[in-house]
């Protein structure tokens, strides 16, 4: 599997370092080819580097790091985005004191409109930039989630297994449209780390528990209560 990185700043060049060492064929894309092939040239393991164009049109899957940015913007033609996976990492920005507004549209439903001939699919918005460096030990061992999401399930588990392979727990999160919820998630998380001062090491993990061995509280009872 190729993977193309669209934007190759802080999420993609560590995305694109821990799937080439676990032997994936990365070309890393940026608006001049200079900065691609600088950052193919730090990243190492016999990375390719060049324009954005470039890079989408050898990956098989893409990563979109370009947050709210038209990709008629990005590219020279959407037609270089026929079939490819792209992955949609990004979140909102962050307003002053942290006040969001509701989700209406995520920015993962805005991306599949504007790229129609491609699979979107949202993942990764939920992790920030210094857990990558733990990836994949220890980080494995934190059980770490990944929330993800698409209306292409061939597309979604292709996502699971690359998130899956440098150390997170990816969980299958439905449909696109279910995008708007993980942004949610990402806003609490960002809200968390900068204005509660948790720190960017503090991420969600979901955990399944046993179920009770007895009632003893009285269990869930009828409810009219949606």
């Amino acid at each position: 599997m190729k993977i193309g990185i669209i934007g190759s700043g802080n999420m993609g060049r560590s995305l694109g370092i821990l799937w080439a060492e676990q032997g994936y064929q990365v070309f890393f894309g940026a608006r001049t080819a200079e900065k691609g092939k600088a950052v193919a040239e730090f990243a190492g393991y016999e990375t390719q580097g060049g324009t954005n164009d470039e890079a989408a049109a050898f990956g098989d899957v893409l990563l979109y790091t370009a947050r709210g940015v038209d990709p008629a913007d990005v590219f020279t033609s959407l037609e270089i985005l026929a079939g490819k996976i792209l992955i949609d990492p990004n979140n909102f920005e962050i307003p002053e004191d942290f006040n969001y507004p509701p989700i209406v549209k995520s920015l993962a439903e805005t991306l599949a409109e504007q790229a129609p001939m491609a699979r979107v699919v949202k993942a990764f918005n939920t992790i920030p930039l210094e857990v990558f460096e733990l990836a994949p030990e220890p980080l494995k061992d934190y059980n770490v989630s990944v929330f993800v999401a698409a209306d292409d399930g061939a597309a979604k588990q292709t996502v699971i297994q690359l998130a899956q392979e440098i150390g997170f727990s990816p969980i299958d999160s439905g449909s696109l449209r279910h995008a708007r919820l993980i942004e949610g998630l990402a806003d609490l998380e960002r809200f968390l780390i900068i204005g509660q001062k948790m720190g960017a090491y503090a991420v969600p993990a979901i955990n399944i528990l046993p179920s009770a061995q007895t009632q003893r509280l009285g269990g869930r009872q009828a409810s009219a209560l949606k």
